[in-house]
């Protein structure tokens, strides 16, 4: 199995390199190599498996299938093609594909959701990237039928009825073990409902030339170690607590003090050197003895939030804000104020009220907020998660971070999206944003620029968690069992 590249490309993008794989002289068809592909890897992952059923598209992505199968029959396993339209006029490789199968003596036959369970292994070969509408009729049941089938299910390319571009879901969606992406990596894989529909996901190269999609700007990229070692460096002997950066952290409104204190402990792991919180008068005293290193003001209102702006490098603000009249009074003096600001929470509540544009701020939403950002709705967001983090970096300016399943960072400009393919559902629960934003704040203070500190903040945030759930599992993992892992990481990617 292939390590995953890095880059990711749009269905546009993916036919351009196709395009160009294809245009010089060819040994063996791309379709002949992208079945060997998929039987490789089924005969690898399920050594056992001697019963294959290969359920068959209209366009390439059938075509794939049709030559697996033809290779798993001459391989002596016992092999049955279906598809919704067994009869329907394919073209060009396809059809000389299914042309070889029947050869084989192999037939097409008409799909049937019995006789899925006779198989060991279920091959998903129905839709590719060309996809473009909602699944729906003969094919929907195909797909509902591989998903109740209960065998395990290898997908080719992509699990049929997933956008490649978003990450949604057309109609109805493959859930697969294994997707097989052919070529290159497609951006929705691993966002949105992706990570949901492809399990694990392998890398097929079918022996493309790197030369070729190099040549092409890719969409986004996936933020891994590599792309991030050369951005902390180890400390010198001589560093002291303010070089290390100082952070403000503005929150914990009535009742809601904990986030302020999540935040804060949060800079401190990721290594800002002195980290200040301003918080509600009413939680002073309880956020200074449960973590002795935060300095800790209660400030009744602007003046004294004013005093402490002026020996901030970096500004958290948000975390348990609120949105009553002290909240408001404090977001009026942080919007226009000359430090670097971190977003999140409450603060992107009270930015969606009164729209304002900064290019020194990084915006950390949650679907919810995003949708207020952008008046639009939490499944329009998650729809096209692309769009709108595209959408409201370009409204509200400097750096955006649309969280959820394969968080997504940009900051403008022509260049691509980060993607971060780590974390897990385990992060469901209270306090995981703001220990975020507590990690970005602290990586920014220590001098990364926005966009930086926001993909490192990110990926030792996720990576965090999972290494988090490894022994203990997902359920009751809270915000604090990260912090420990955290402090692991950025020390790792200084080391490196």
């Amino acid at each position: 199995m292939e390590e995953l590249p890095e880059a990711l490309f749009s269905t546009a993008q993916v036919l351009d390199i196709e395009r160009r794989a294809t245009s010089g002289p060819v040994t063996e068809p791309l379709m002949e190599r992208a079945g060997r592909s998929v039987l490789t890897l089924l005969r690898g992952r399920w050594p056992r498996a001697r019963r294959v059923t290969v359920i068959c598209g209209p366009g390439n992505n059938g075509g794939d299938g049709y030559v697996a199968a033809r290779l798993a029959r001459e391989a002596g396993m016992a092999v049955q093609v279906l598809s919704p339209a067994p009869h329907v006029r394919l073209q060009g490789d396809a059809a000389h594909a299914r042309g070889r199968l029947l050869a084989a003596g192999v037939a097409v036959e008409p799909f049937s959701a019995g006789a899925l369970g006779a198989a060991d292994v279920v091959v998903d070969a129905l839709f590719g990237t060309g996809l473009q509408r909602p699944v729906e009729g003969e094919w929907l049941a195909a797909v509902r039928a591989i998903n109740a089938c209960g065998v395990p299910v290898l997908s080719v390319d992509l699990p049929s009825g997933l956008d490649a571009d978003s990450g949604r879901i057309l109609g109805e969606a493959v859930r697969a073990d294994v997707t097989q992406c052919m070529i290159v990596l497609k951006p929705g894989l691993f966002t949105g409902f992706g990570r949901e529909c492809c399990g694990e996901i392998c890398h097929a190269g079918l022996d493309v030339p790197a030369g070729i999609s190099a040549a092409v700007m890719p969409a986004a990229r996936r933020i891994v170690p590599a792309n991030l070692r050369h951005l902390l460096h180890p400390r010198p002997r001589h560093a002291h607590k303010g070089g290390a950066g100082r952070v403000l952290v503005v929150g914990g409104g009535p009742g809601m003090g904990g986030a302020a204190h999540l935040a804060g402990v949060a800079a401190y792991r990721a290594g800002a050197g002195l980290v200040t919180v301003a918080t509600h008068p009413a939680h002073a005293a309880c956020l200074a003895q449960g973590r002795p290193e935060l300095i800790v003001h209660g400030v009744d209102g602007p003046a004294g939030l004013e005093v402490l702006l002026e020996r901030a490098d970096v500004i958290a603000a948000g975390p348990g804000l609120g949105q009553d009249r002290w909240a408001q009074e404090l977001w009026a003096v942080l919007r226009t104020v000359e430090r670097p600001l971190v977003v999140d929470a409450d603060a992107l509540n009270l930015l969606a009220a009164t729209a304002f544009v900064r290019q020194d701020w990084i915006l950390t939403p949650h679907p919810g907020e995003a949708a207020r950002l952008l008046g639009w709705s939490a499944a329009d967001v998650q729809n096209d998660r692309f769009a709108a983090l595209r959408q409201i970096t370009r409204r509200y300016g400097g750096t955006c971070i649309l969280k959820g399943s394969g968080s997504l960072v940009w900051g403008g400009g022509d260049e691509p999206v980060w993607l971060c393919d780590r974390g897990n559902p385990g992060m469901a629960s209270g306090g995981m944003g703001d220990v975020l934003t507590g990690i970005i704040a602290g990586l920014q203070a220590q001098g990364l620029p926005a966009l930086h500190a926001a993909r490192m903040g990110v990926w030792c945030h996720a990576a965090a968690a999972d290494a988090a759930v490894r022994r203990d599992g997902e359920r009751g993992l809270l915000a604090l069992d990260l912090l420990p892992r955290v402090r692991v990481l950025v020390n790792e990617l200084a080391r490196a």
